[in-house]
Parts: C-alpha cells; structure tokens; sequence
C-alpha cells in the first residue's frame, strides 16, 4: 500500500490547527514514508492545504509558487502585534467617519506588484530559528520587504468595522500583512479575523477533504480513492510517453536526448517547464529538462519505484 500512495491530498485545514500538525496527522493515518505540504496556513486560518505523499513529495517545490485564492474579514480600527485575532492589541482607532467608498479606493491601491513587508509572526527563519519564536521572545526581527502580486481583490461587504474580501495573489503574500497595511492606508489600523484559503494553483476547496473524515475513510482502506496522482497536477505540460528502452535509461540514469523522447532539439529548448515522462500505464515516471548549451536533457526527478512497479524493465 505504501508503494501506491504517491500523490496529493488536498485537505481543508481546521483552524487552531499548524500545518504541521495536519502533515503530522495525514502521516499517521495514511502510514506514508513521507509527507509534506506546498505552503503554510498560519493556524487561525482555514482552506486548502495540499500535503503531498511519499514521492510526490519531491514535486513540492513546483507548487510552491502557484497563485492563491482566499477570503478574508479584515476588522478596521483595532491593531495587533500579530495582524491577526490571535495577537495582543496594540492599538485602537475610531473607524465612524470611513465611508464605503474611502474604504474601496484603499484597497484598490493594493492591486499590482509591490513590496511587502513580512510580519515578524511568520514561519520565516532568521538564522535558523523560526520569526515567530523571536517575537514571543521579546526579540522581532524584521525581514526586508518582499516583492508580492495581488492579481485581483474584491470587496464582498463593507459592516464596518468589518470588512469581507476575496484575494488572488502570488505565493509568498502574507493576506494578513495586507489587511494590517490596509488598515494603515485609511489612518486606523486593521487585522483580519477569518482567512480561508479558497485555491492553491490547481486545487480547489471542491477536491478538500475534511481531516476529521479521514479516520474513518483509513479504516476503510478508502484514501486511495481520494488521493491525486502526480501528473493531474501539471496538465499543460509536455507528456511522452516511454517505451522501454527509455525507461532503462531513466531508471539507470543514463544521458537521454530529446530524439529519445521523439522530439526536435528545438522543441525541447523552447520548453521552460519540466517534460512529463509517463509509463505505459499512464504513471508519471520522471522529470526532465532542457539544459541550457548541451543536447542532453536534464534530470529534475526520478521515481524509480513507478518504473519498477510497471514491470517491463
């Protein structure tokens, strides 16, 4: 069984719940080798956390840069130390004299690319040891700001002090540093009560599975069903399929030539993203690139087990 789940699970995170802590339980009940995820909710929020299985581990870092998509409530008027309804209040302002369209006009000058500061609550690391454990220790450290894209922001309602919005941004955008900055925009301080994560790259909070569901679908021996093979992922890339000899050569790491996967040199070099190289029974094998001056192909990864599994090498 362990051989066999190698994919992705998409779960919808419970709140006061680390990301670590749902890797830690999907571990456990799928009794995987290894497991990650592809980008940390803070523990108030809520959504889509996609944890990867065993090999699939290894295509992490492709999702890792995949846009977001996430609702938020941003409460105006109160400032925390945390941006978020888990911190200490730091300060606090009238919010009576906000119209709706002074609070629009601020987030529309959110839109775009620009510098984020990182909160020093964060799971970033100064030399090893995590901000947010700095901070408890009475020693934050600011990191230099970062360059983020929102690609869309939408106001559902204005209650104030309350305000509810939807956001499509780029990985590494803190949605709680954005509100705080909001807040700062209109003179009174912000931080968010509720953050949900709608979407992370392909995934969806329609193919979430809800981590309190799992037990019960382990014991049944129903996860599989469930679990997302590697090259769904990654639709719009290129796929050849291997004949034998080159899964020898894969499996042995032996140089491979775009003409072994029956392509042109220059149909390989125009290719930015990996090259699926799937088995005959349509299982992601291997990952491979152009190499920039060379008419070899690049190896990015390889799941021996896949090719092994399929019987003909």
């Amino acid at each position: 069984m362990r051989q066999r789940l190698n994919g992705f699970l998409v779960i919808d995170k419970p709140p006061e719940m680390t990301s670590a802590q749902v890797v830690a339980r999907v571990k456990r009940l799928t009794r995987a080798n290894k497991v990650g995820h592809t980008g940390t909710l803070d523990p108030f929020a809520t959504g889509v956390l996609i944890c990867c299985l065993n090999q699939a581990t290894r295509l992490a870092g492709y999702l890792l840069k995949d846009t977001k998509r996430y609702r938020a409530v941003l409460h105006l008027g109160v400032t925390t130390d945390t941006q978020d309804s888990t911190g200490e209040t730091v300060s606090t302002a009238p919010v009576d004299h906000l119209t709706d369209e002074a609070v629009m006009a601020a987030f529309r000058g959110f839109v775009g690319t620009f510098p984020q500061q990182p909160p020093t609550y964060s799971a970033l690391k100064h030399r090893g040891v995590p901000l947010y454990k700095l901070a408890r220790m009475g020693k934050p450290v600011r990191k230099a700001p970062r360059e983020v894209t929102v690609f869309r922001l939408a106001i559902d309602e204005v209650a104030l002090p309350h305000v509810t919005f939807e956001v499509t941004c780029s990985a590494g955008t803190y949605v709680r540093t954005l509100g705080a900055d909001i807040g700062q925009k209109l003179g009174c301080g912000g931080h968010l009560t509720a953050l949900r994560r709608l979407q992370s790259g392909p995934f969806g909070l329609e193919t979430a599975l809800q981590l309190e569901a799992l037990p019960a679908m382990a014991a049944q021996g129903g996860l599989a069903v469930h679990l997302i093979e590697p090259a769904r992922v990654f639709p719009h890339w290129q796929r050849v399929v291997a004949d034998r000899a080159l899964l020898r050569k894969v499996l042995h790491g032996q140089p491979v030539d775009p003409a072994d996967l029956g392509m042109a040199a220059s149909a390989a070099q125009k290719s930015d993203a990996p090259i699926l190289v799937m088995g005959p029974d349509d299982r992601l094998v291997a990952l491979l690139g152009y190499r920039p001056n060379s008419q070899k192909l690049r190896y990015h990864c390889v799941f021996a087990e896949e090719i092994i599994a399929s019987g003909i090498v």
